[in-house]
């Protein structure tokens, strides 16, 4: 059924969904008339409540799960919550002061992004997620350097001041004269370049005769920037953390829901690929089960915003999952400060 326009329901049926939505989105249960009668804000009584409930039904909005006498809101009706009557609640200061105090230490970019994930599982009370930014180092120094006969180490300095440095298998009999040449060139002509740059100016400048490097000296060259680029290659898509908060006592219901759930998350590369569809969104994205085929199954919803350097590109994207009932209105604003804290950093 296609969607309806908010400005489409009574006044009454607005007040009654957002009612049911909010309890829903606050216990997890089946919202019936008695309970929404008890509460007094509608003044109406169960009979004419559950008369809209009806309605409500009928569009698609609500629904009646099992042979409960209560209502949920269908993923048609939590979409229309979200773009139509959802009032977002900003962070609170103290919400603000623990993400940026603990993105704020001091460490590898990496354990920024596992600290991100963190924080938003935890304050979101769902799981958090963040794609790592594919990010190449641009050369500032890289020295090869011996440890014995048959090893070396390649340590690689980064404009960005990031040190870093990976073990060298060296062929039997290289002269040392083979290592200082290959440093020197790196050090010479390479410098300012990311690793992908740095290798086909290499590549390019060989073939030309531009520079005379021996065979073990290109050799060397060779592999001292390919070690960077497979580790590059090898690093995890995306970092996951609060997969338990997933298991809430909603979970207990719906014990199947969650099963699925956790399983779409331990295929990493599948989730990428749709946080990569909010890569480019002005604004954070919202998907609400069955809106994205990966999560129709598991009945789940993700929150994700792209971050972005100082220089406004994008450069990853962070969020949360869990089931349709998340709280959208504190949650959403939240995923987005994270985001601009984030991109501050990375810089």
């Amino acid at each position: 059924m296609a969607g309806i326009p908010v400005t489409e329901l009574t006044a009454r049926a607005r007040d009654i969904f957002r009612l049911v939505v909010e309890d829903f989105i606050a216990g997890g249960l089946p919202v019936g008339s008695k309970t929404l009668a008890q509460r007094g804000e509608l003044n109406l009584s169960p009979a004419s409540i559950r008369s809209v409930l009806s309605e409500l039904e009928r569009l698609g909005l609500l629904a009646a799960p099992h042979t409960s006498a209560g209502r949920v809101p269908t993923e048609l009706g939590l979409r229309l919550f979200v773009d139509g009557m959802m009032q977002v609640a900003e962070p609170t200061a103290d919400e603000r002061a623990a993400i940026e105090s603990q993105l704020g230490e001091a460490g590898p970019i990496e354990r920024a992004l596992e600290k991100t994930s963190s924080i938003l599982s935890d304050l979101s009370g769902a799981a958090g997620m963040v794609m790592v930014p594919q990010r190449e180092p641009r050369l500032a120094q890289m020295s090869i350097v011996p440890l014995d006969k048959t090893r070396a180490l390649a340590v690689l300095v980064g404009q960005d001041g990031q040190i870093e440095n990976r073990l060298l298998d060296l062929p039997e009999g290289l002269p040392a004269s083979a290592l200082e040449e290959a440093t020197n060139y790196i050090s010479a002509r390479l410098a300012g370049r990311t690793l992908a740059e740095a290798a086909g100016r290499m590549e390019e400048e060989i073939t030309s005769g531009q520079v005379a490097l021996d065979d073990a000296s290109s050799d060397l060259v060779r592999r001292g920037l390919a070690v960077w680029s497979e580790d590059a290659a090898r690093r995890p898509v995306l970092i996951v953390r609060g997969q338990a908060n997933l298991l809430d006592r909603g979970a207990l219901i719906d014990i199947e829901r969650v099963r699925l759930l956790l399983e779409d998350l331990e295929s990493k590369q599948s989730v990428a690929e749709l946080l990569e569809s909010a890569r480019e969104a002005e604004a954070t994205r919202i998907f609400i089960g069955a809106e994205n085929r990966l999560f129709a199954l598991s009945g789940s919803s993700v929150i994700a915003a792209p971050y972005r350097d100082r220089e406004g590109k994008v450069v990853g994207v962070l969020g949360v999952i869990g089931p349709t009932r998340l709280n959208y209105a504190r949650v959403v604003p939240m995923v987005d400060f994270t985001a601009r804290s984030l991109g501050r950093l990375i810089g």
